[in-house]
């Protein structure tokens, strides 16, 4: 498995050299605001490099990235709503759930917001149900207060987590990094399987 966990490895040195940096909560930010409405890689990875580095500013580096990722989601509710024919077909097909658009409205009328707050909160690609509640139509209002609560509540908890027990978990990540970042690419996989199989 090292041709998975040594890439995971160079990002992680990486990432934690750039955390120390002035620049490392704008960067978090524009990740953040990426992975909500188009990009791969979701913003955890550098807030818990910066946490960890640092865990000081854990807090403040979980409010960079709830207000980047809430300002993208709304950056990707305007992608379905006027630009769906065009930009949010290619980053839907790019995502293998172009065959699933049709059955997310029965899904929003089953379940109402809560499908917006589990992807806010879980591995489900969250940019798929932005640009889908944009399709929708979804109240906007409603929508921004979902994905706000959303975003802070699993980024809050994640840099509580390393505010309170930093240095201690800092030794737990070095001591069983390969394991965790096989953890954290089966979380990214579940994440398209749900979307493509499951939703």
């Amino acid at each position: 498995m090292k041709f998975i966990t040594q890439p995971l490895l160079k990002a992680k040195i990486w990432m934690e050299s750039f955390a120390d940096k002035p620049s490392a909560m704008y960067a978090l930010f524009w990740l953040s605001f990426a992975e909500s409405s188009f990009f791969l890689i979701p913003p955890d990875v550098l807030l818990i490099a910066i946490a960890v580095s640092n865990p000081k500013k854990a807090l403040k580096a979980a409010w960079w990235c709830t207000l980047g990722s809430v300002l993208g989601a709304i950056a990707g509710y305007y992608i379905g709503y006027a630009f769906m024919d065009t930009v949010g077909q290619g980053i839907i097909e790019f995502y293998g759930a172009e065959d699933k658009m049709a059955d997310f409205e029965a899904i929003f009328a089953q379940w109402g917001y809560w499908f917006l707050a589990i992807a806010a909160f879980t591995p489900i690609p969250f940019k798929v149900a932005t640009i889908a509640s944009g399709m929708m139509e979804m109240n906007l209002l409603a929508f921004t207060l979902i994905s706000s609560l959303g975003r802070a509540g699993r980024f809050f908890l994640v840099a509580s987590l390393l505010y309170f027990k930093g240095p201690s978990i800092k030794i737990f990540i070095e001591k069983y990094f390969d394991k965790l970042s096989l953890l954290f690419v089966a979380l990214l996989i579940l994440g398209f399987v749900l979307i493509r199989f499951v939703f």
